[in-house]
C-alpha cells in the first residue's frame, strides 16, 4: 500500500469549456482531444478532473495543486490574444479546483513572454486566500526572467507573498531536436537558467515574500550549484561580487522530487535544503511519479517521510499530522 502523501505541488489539467473554445483562434476540440497551434495534445487523463481524483484516492494524495501543461503555454501569443487564452486556463483551472476544494488548488498561469499582462494577472488573482501561481522557466525567446522587464511582474509577487510553481518549456536549443532531448536535457536546463538568473540578478534578494518552486529537484542546478558559487567568489565578469553570495539564497528555493533516482534526489536536498524537496507527480505525463509507492520505495524511510508528509506545511502553513508507519 501506498504511503499518505500530504500534497502534490505538480499536477496537470487541460480545462474543457465548449462553448469559450471556439471563440480562441489556433485551439480546437474534438469531444475527446484539443488541438493546439496544430499540435494534437493526446494525454486523455489531462481533460479528465475525475481521472486525477482517483488518482489521487489510489495513491493517498490528500491535496495537489493543478496547473496548465507546457503545450499549453503558446509563448507566441501577446497581448489580447494572450489575455483571452491566459484567462481561458485560468478561469477553467479554478472552475475545476473550486468544485473540489478540500482537495484541489488551482495555480494560475502567468505567460512570461508579456511580462507586463503576467504582472496583471498576478495583481488580478493575488489577494488574501489566493496566493499560488504557476510560471513558465522561460519566455519562448532569448530574455530571462531577470531582465528589467519583468520588475512589474516579481513586485506584484512580492506584495501579494505568492509561492510560484515554475515549470520548464521546450529549450530553443536546435541540437535537441533527437532523441526527445529538447525534454530530457532541455527540460532540466531551462530551470537551471532560470535559478541562475533569480540568484544572480538579484531577484530573490529583492523579492524575500516569494516562494519559488521548481519541477524535477530543480532541473540541472543541484549539479552546478557549486560552480556559480565558485564563480562568485572568483569574481568572474559581470558577476555582482557585493550582492548576496549564491549558497546563502538555495534555501529561499523549493523544488519537486521528481529526480528519477535516489542520487540526484539526495543532492536537491543537500543543495536546498532538506526541509524543501516536495513531492510532485507530473501527473499524467509518464516521465513522472505516477506510481510513487514503488517509484520511491528506496527511499529510507526517514526521508520518504519529510517529502511525502511533514515538508508540506512549508508551503501549506498546516502542519501534517500523520503518524509514523
Amino acid at each position: 500500500m501506498s504511503q499518505p502523501i500530504a500534497l502534490d505541488i505538480h499536477a496537470h489539467l487541460v480545462p474543457v469549456d465548449a462553448d469559450r473554445l471556439p471563440d480562441l483562434p489556433g485551439v480546437g476540440w474534438d469531444g475527446a482531444r484539443m488541438e493546439i497551434d496544430g499540435h494534437k495534445l493526446g494525454v486523455a487523463a489531462l481533460y479528465r478532473p475525475r481521472a486525477l481524483l482517483d488518482w489521487m484516492d489510489r495513491e493517498q494524495v490528500a491535496h495537489a495543486w493543478i496547473s496548465a501543461p507546457p503545450p499549453t503555454y503558446r509563448q507566441h501569443l501577446r497581448g489580447d490574444e494572450a489575455r483571452r487564452w491566459c484567462a481561458y486556463l485560468n478561469d477553467g483551472l479554478a472552475g475545476i479546483a473550486g468544485a473540489h476544494p478540500d482537495r484541489l488548488t488551482a495555480l494560475p498561469h502567468l505567460p512570461t513572454q508579456d511580462p507586463a499582462l503576467a504582472a496583471d494577472i498576478a495583481r488580478l488573482w493575488g489577494g488574501p486566500g489566493w496566493r499560488h501561481f504557476s510560471m513558465p522557466a522561460g519566455t519562448g525567446d532569448a530574455r530571462a526572467l531577470s531582465e528589467p522587464e519583468f520588475t512589474g511582474l516579481w513586485a506584484a509577487l512580492d506584495r501579494i507573498g505568492a509561492t510560484v510553481f515554475i515549470h520548464p518549456g521546450e529549450c530553443a536549443d536546435g541540437r535537441l531536436r533527437a532523441f526527445y532531448l529538447h525534454n530530457l536535457l532541455g527540460n532540466p536546463y531551462e530551470s537551471a537558467v532560470a535559478i541562475s538568473h533569480l540568484i544572480l540578478g538579484g531577484v530573490l534578494e529583492r523579492h524575500r515574500n516569494i516562494t519559488p518552486c521548481f519541477a524535477h529537484g530543480g532541473g540541472a542546478y543541484p549539479m552546478v550549484a557549486a560552480r556559480l558559487q565558485r564563480g562568485f567568489d572568483s569574481a568572474r565578469p559581470d558577476v555582482d561580487g557585493r550582492a548576496t553570495p549564491p549558497d546563502s539564497l538555495l534555501s529561499r528555493i523549493h523544488v519537486d522530487c521528481i529526480c528519477h533516482a535516489e542520487a540526484p534526489l539526495h543532492l536537491a536536498e543537500q543543495v536546498f535544503g532538506r526541509g524543501n524537496v516536495h513531492f510532485g507527480s507530473d501527473w499524467p505525463f509518464p516521465m513522472g511519479l505516477l506510481e510513487p509507492g514503488a517509484q520511491l520505495a528506496a527511499l529510507d524511510p526517514e526521508t520518504r517521510k519529510r517529502i511525502l508528509q511533514t515538508n508540506a506545511a512549508a508551503l501549506t502553513g498546516v502542519p501534517n499530522r500523520e503518524k509514523d508507519e
